[in-house]
């Protein structure tokens, strides 16, 4: 397990500024961004990245959720997938919410898929999406065994596969997403804590099944991965990935078609273009016009 100076976290934890994180006494560097969490590492402690969650209003609820983060990554493993080592943290301060930590171990910026798309040639880039369909449908090969009491999902995305020295590794692990004999363990709630409050009945009503479920899905991953690569500026890959993922589909599956995939793209883009823009109202509302602190630490102008 990886050592984690808890009093350097707890030090950011009470400086940091959401709105302004470059004003902390202790130096950090934002990696990444998630729907409920913000990645970055800290000057002083080189080597791992640190997924923020202030999601909780009780210790009790982020030490439950924090036990369903060990589980899943635990079955996952168990699945065939490597995950990098990891350890959790919970500060709480007054007036604030609990705020869990997850740290993993850094893996290279080079080694994401996101990114090594545009540094090999065409081969390359399908030969490693080939691993990491391959890597997903393990999961769903570990579900048959497991069957009927656990089902585990998860989100394949490019940017939440690391290859080094040769190994794929899973990082975004930090949404546990399993059921146990059919119920959901993760408190879809929790995905509406970084939503306005203005919006999270219409997330509920609408979205928020849609969402959870789709990741129970291997076609709708495997769509989600393809569709990925619009984001990611590649789109030419999508006929070769369509022809890998498509062959690792049930025979009773229909198959994908790339109509299909640029279909779920331009709806899932302005769905979560939207969602930050609201969330950047909700953000400047609360600053500038409620004079509140948002907790949220969010992304600059994205490219889709």
């Amino acid at each position: 397990m990886i050592n984690i100076n808890e009093s350097l976290l707890q030090t950011f934890e009470e400086n940091l500024n959401p709105r302004n994180m470059e004003k902390s006494p202790v130096k950090a560097e934002v990696l990444g961004y998630g729907e409920i969490s913000s990645i970055f590492s800290l000057d002083e402690q080189p080597g791992i990245a640190f997924k923020r969650m202030p999601l909780f209003r009780t210790t009790k609820d982020a030490r439950g959720y924090a036990r369903n983060y060990k589980t899943y990554c635990e079955h996952l493993g168990k699945a065939g997938l490597n995950i990098p080592e990891d350890k959790t943290v919970i500060i709480q301060l007054p007036g604030r919410p609990v705020v869990l930590y997850i740290a993993q171990e850094q893996l290279p910026a080079k080694g994401f898929g996101h990114n090594q798309i545009h540094a090999v040639p065409r081969e390359n880039s399908l030969e490693l999406i080939g691993r990491i369909a391959m890597q997903i449908v393990s999961v769903w090969k570990y579900n048959e065994k497991m069957k009927p009491g656990l089902e585990l999902s998860l989100d394949g995305q490019l940017s939440n596969w690391v290859e080094e020295n040769g190994q794929l590794y899973f990082v975004d692990t930090s949404t546990p997403l399993f059921r146990l004999d059919g119920k959901e363990q993760l408190d879809p709630e929790l995905l509406l804590q970084s939503a306005p409050g203005f919006l999270r009945w219409i997330l509920r009503a609408f979205f928020l099944d849609d969402v959870m479920n789709r990741y129970y899905d291997l076609r709708q991953v495997y769509m989600d991965l393809a569709a990925n690569l619009y984001k990611e500026q590649k789109p030419e890959l999508i006929p070769g990935v369509l022809e890998i993922v498509n062959n690792n589909l049930s025979d009773d599956a229909a198959t994908i078609t790339e109509k299909e995939v640029e279909k779920y793209y331009r709806e899932d883009k302005l769905i979560w273009s939207l969602f930050l823009a609201f969330r950047r109202f909700d953000r400047w509302m609360k600053t500038k016009i409620l004079h509140k602190r948002y907790e949220f630490i969010l992304p600059g102008k994205i490219k889709r």
